[in-house]
């Protein structure tokens, strides 16, 4: 076992590096935060974040890395909420996994971070490049991993399958159901619109709970 000190030249590199992708994810987010889109160039990325250009591409293979980056972190909201929601909840048996799961996804504002994202996917045009499309996919696909990690927490004796089956149908439910919602409301986020997400995302826990037959 090799517990020799880091040489400082070796730290300071490693602390430069870490400072330096931060601070182009720091600078990716705001730049979409403030056009309302990720339609800004890499050339801008990295003046934003105060590094060449070469050094943008020494940490990211392409700008749609530092996006899918950028959209993990935005759909941290929804890990963190629901997270807290089912630790703040008592325990219960194997029985109650979906149905504690459920209500603490019930407490969570999922609306306003989905929205905000797909605001971003689609860059203003109403419908997202197929790039971009799969940025989504991937961003949400890595939301129902980390859900099921966080539920395996709470019930280590639960399926690993069966959770993992459970928390990629709800997430992928999600997406399907932020299609309809869009349809239905404009997208335009208000109490009336609140409410179809409400109807819309208790649809998603019926059919993941009892089944497609309940169509």
């Amino acid at each position: 076992m090799n517990d020799r000190p880091i040489p400082p030249a070796t730290g300071r590199r490693e602390a430069l590096k870490s400072r330096h992708r931060r601070a182009i994810i720091d600078a990716a987010a705001a730049l979409a935060a403030e056009r309302g889109d990720t339609g800004f160039t890499v050339d801008q990325l990295a003046e934003r974040a105060d590094v060449s250009r070469r050094t943008v591409f020494n940490h990211f293979r392409s700008l749609d890395d530092i996006l899918l980056e950028v959209f993990g972190r935005m759909l941290e909201e929804i890990v963190d909420g629901i997270g807290a929601n089912l630790d703040a909840a008592p325990d219960g048996g194997d029985a109650n996994i979906f149905d504690s799961l459920a209500d603490a996804i019930r407490g969570t504002d999922l609306l306003t971070p989905i929205t905000r994202l797909k605001r971003f996917v689609e860059q203003g045009h109403g419908t997202p490049s197929a790039g971009r499309a799969a940025l989504f996919e991937r961003a949400m696909t890595d939301v129902g991993t980390r859900l099921s990690a966080i539920v395996m927490r709470r019930h280590p004796q639960a399926d690993p399958l069966t959770v993992d089956l459970m928390c990629g149908a709800i997430i992928g439910g999600g997406s399907v159901v932020v299609e309809h919602w869009q349809r239905i409301t404009g997208g335009v986020v208000d109490d009336g619109s609140r409410r179809v997400w409400s109807e819309l995302l208790e649809r998603i826990l019926t059919v993941t709970r009892d089944g497609y037959g309940t169509a």
